[in-house]
């Protein structure tokens, strides 16, 4: 009698059990993307959302299924705000229950989202923020990051220039602008260029009038030694065309751009002499996979992929690489699976450095085309720098 009692009570455990392990098995990866989708970074948010989509369908090959079970994209706008990149990622998390993070547009709001991400103890993939206090001294095992660092940024355009050059920073007065600044001196220092710097200017991200900021830079600029540029870091919209009109050419002065910019603000830039260093250009990868993208992208938007729809195709890359090492949207398991993972992206292989999470790549040296065929033809390769030739300093203070 008592082992029918037990053999009774052993099947209906199994009853319940199993319907629920299977309902687990089946329940979606649910991927949140937060993004600036009102204000000035609307088109990164736009290209980066873009790029997520378009890397989530061709690595599941349009099933936009992995390890078995659905992927559901949640996308929220934090409108610029810090305070909102935060709030939008705590109703990630907490509310619609998340597996894992994307975000956000800009360094400002990624910084606030750092630390709901501990106390979650969820990763968040840092996209396109790209302040090295996010995998330096804000960081924290739960940060992942596949696109670049201002450093890694700063050494691709530093070894654009040549020793006895000088150099000047107009920058936003914000952690994107200063992080840069500091990342290019740097960045030139491990590559051992030795430039002389004569001036740094930040200002407001919303200024529309350079003329005083510029003629400062034109006075520290025009005595210097060698030849003389003046090193310009902003977000969309760029002001290159705008400075253009000061003339700097009167005083010998040229463009260099950390990090270029999106695709619709460089065509913006033809007939200006701007070089400097740059995470992706459409035409500079040759793989598989760029292909792919570049004619999906073209056939679906009537234009090629910028640097921000290639960021988020290399996030998705990054997630769906990790989702299926792990074999799991467990925490523990993705991180212990994405710490060291080499992943393929339309940029060749990447692989995320254990210290920090940084992702490890190569960069390119552009320069603004004299001639070009059409409003999208704006850059040429200069060359490519491997990512064996770029030490990217550890910056963590966090285990």
């Amino acid at each position: 009698m008592l082992k029918r009692v037990l053999a009774i009570a052993f099947a209906t455990s199994l009853s319940v059990i199993a319907p629920c392990s299977m309902a687990q098995d089946n329940k979606p990866i649910k991927i949140a993307l937060i993004a600036s989708k009102t204000g000035p970074s609307e088109l990164y948010a736009r290209d980066t959302e873009r790029g997520l989509r378009l890397g989530l369908e061709y690595l599941t090959q349009g099933t936009m299924t992995v390890i078995g079970r659905k992927i559901e994209l949640i996308v929220k706008d934090d409108q610029l705000k810090p305070d909102l990149s935060k709030a939008r990622l705590t109703e990630a998390f907490g509310d619609d229950k998340v597996d894992i993070a994307i975000g956000t547009s800009w360094s400002g709001g990624a910084l606030s989202m750092l630390p709901v991400a501990e106390e979650y103890k969820k990763i968040l993939l840092v996209e396109p923020a790209i302040a090295d206090s996010l995998t330096g001294s804000a960081w924290h095992r739960y940060v992942f990051r596949a696109s670049r660092n201002n450093f890694q940024d700063g050494i691709a355009t530093a070894a654009a220039l040549k020793d006895g050059d000088t150099v000047a920073f107009l920058a936003p007065d914000y952690v994107y602008g200063k992080d840069s600044v500091a990342a290019f001196k740097e960045a030139a220092e491990a590559l051992k260029v030795k430039v002389t710097y004569a001036k740094e200017e930040y200002i407001p991200q919303n200024t529309t009038d350079f003329t005083a900021p510029m003629q400062r830079l034109f006075d520290a600029l025009k005595s210097g030694k060698g030849k003389k540029y003046l090193v310009v870091v902003w977000p969309t919209p760029n002001p290159i065309p705008k400075l253009a009109q000061l003339k700097p050419e009167r005083f010998g002065i040229e463009f260099v751009s950390i990090g270029g910019s999106s695709l619709e603000n460089l065509r913006n830039w033809k007939g200006i002499d701007v070089i400097g260093g740059t995470y992706y250009y459409y035409a500079f990868p040759k793989n598989a996979m760029n292909d792919w993208l570049v004619a999906e992208n073209q056939k679906r938007y009537n234009q090629p992929p910028d640097l921000f729809t290639a960021g988020g195709f290399v996030t998705a890359a990054a997630v769906i690489a990790g989702l299926k090492k792990a074999n799991s949207t467990d925490t523990e398991k993705l991180i212990a699976a994405m710490e060291g993972m080499e992943f393929d992206t339309p940029k060749g292989k990447m692989v995320f450095r254990k210290e920090d999470h940084q992702s490890l790549q190569e960069q390119y040296v552009f320069r603004v085309k004299k001639d070009s065929k059409n409003e999208w033809d704006v850059l040429d390769l200069v060359r490519v720098v491997p990512a064996a030739a770029m030490p990217v300093p550890v910056k963590t203070k966090k285990p």
